[in-house]
């Protein structure tokens, strides 16, 4: 007869540190199903920016749009460095795994709320429920990987007293403004910097690299469902037009563009110190962000083109225009600018002068976004057979 105590040890194992030098680590079945439930929230949020955009409620969607988006990606990329680390997929982590997943969806029911009522309740609640069944997990480190009991031990504490920040910058009657978040956010962001300092964490470089990917591909094919959908819904309504069939070509076009930049290097040589592992992965929130932006820009441009928005075409075409920039200088930045010298290295923010002039000399928003395609790839072409042939 089974004792309990061998009962208890089919379900909960040590969460021990993986080897970080794994061959062929590859993401796990829970991890891609985490993503694909997790994104269900950045689509939910980039719907609501692009009713916000159309509306011409511009700073109040974008402020909303980014408070959301960090708690997402913040969510998600602690998720995702734990799991490189410490994934025994015993029953315990696969509960705690599926808790975060519950939470984001708790996040997505508010995110609604967020953008028309600027009401966080539930936002807050479902960011808390992701944070704090991490802190389970970390917990279990500190008793299961004795060196670095004293780093799990720092990532619990230091969570635990930013979720209490959290809830009482939100649920007191005190209006902390802005600042507050920007604080707290802070706060967050320097939990690991500390954790970590005491002794790393044993991620695995390929692994991560392949995370970040597999995010950057999931964002950028719900960018493209989303303005198909508006592309979709203007057809449907006779509403189609020469305009509105070079959106939806530059758009196409853009989109494949941005992934082939992203992944025309090899992501894992970035991830070769623990400095560079931090810049590379705190710097990809504005790679995540600014291609969910420009989905949500793209539905809002076909809604111009349509004459069902409150924005202008050259409003517009700088919603696509700016998140662009945005998305190129963050990819040069961590991927390409310690690859080349002169002009090669210049040759990225040099080229965003053209993007950013484009929507000032065209007057249609279908060929504004066309015409940025265009540069765009181009660009692409450029540095594949002059620069780095």
């Amino acid at each position: 007869m089974n004792s309990p105590i061998k009962s208890i040890n089919r379900w909960i194992n040590p969460l021990s540190p993986r080897d970080p030098h794994e061959p062929h680590r590859v993401a796990t079945s829970l991890e891609l199903l985490f993503d694909l439930i997790f994104v269900v929230a950045i689509a939910t949020a980039g719907q609501q920016l692009h009713h916000s955009l159309i509306e011409n409620h511009i700073d109040a969607g974008i402020t909303s749009y980014l408070m959301v988006f960090f708690g997402l990606w913040w969510a998600w990329m602690n998720f995702t460095w734990f799991a490189s680390a410490y994934d025994n997929d015993d029953a315990g982590y696969r509960i705690m795994t599926f808790i975060q997943i519950i939470g984001s969806m708790v996040i997505a029911a508010g995110i609604m709320d967020a953008f028309q009522k600027q009401d966080f309740d539930v936002i807050i609640i479902g960011y808390v429920i992701m944070r704090l069944s991490l802190v389970t997990q970390w917990f279990r480190v500190a008793k299961s990987d004795v060196e670095r009991r004293q780093t799990a031990l720092r990532y619990a504490f230091g969570i635990i007293c930013v979720q209490v920040g959290w809830l009482i910058y939100h649920f007191t009657p005190v209006d902390f403004g802005v600042i507050v978040f920007l604080l707290l956010v802070v706060a967050e962001l320097s939990v690991p910097i500390f954790a970590e300092s005491y002794n790393r964490t044993p991620w695995h470089a390929h692994h991560i690299a392949e995370r970040y990917s597999l995010l950057t591909i999931i964002v950028l094919g719900e960018s493209i469902v989303g303005s198909y959908s508006a592309v979709v819904d203007a057809i449907h309504n006779q509403l189609f037009s020469t305009e509105l069939m070079f959106l939806m070509v530059g758009g196409l076009i853009l989109m494949f563009s941005m992934w082939w930049m992203y992944f025309d290097s090899n992501i894992a040589e970035c991830l070769n110190s623990r400095k560079r592992a931090f810049i590379w992965g705190y710097g990809h929130f504005f790679i995540f962000v600014a291609v969910a932006a420009i989905g949500a820009s793209l539905a809002a441009c076909v809604d111009v083109a349509t004459h069902h928005a409150e924005i202008s075409d050259q409003l517009a075409g700088y919603l696509i225009a700016i998140p662009l920039v945005i998305y190129t200088t963050a990819l040069w930045s961590l991927h390409f600018s310690h690859q080349f010298d002169g002009l090669e290295k210049w040759f990225y923010p040099l080229t965003t002068i053209i993007v950013l002039c484009i929507p000032i000399l065209s007057t249609d928003i279908g060929y504004s976004v066309f015409a940025i395609s265009i540069v765009y790839a181009i660009r692409l072409i450029c540095m594949k057979t002059f620069i780095r042939a």
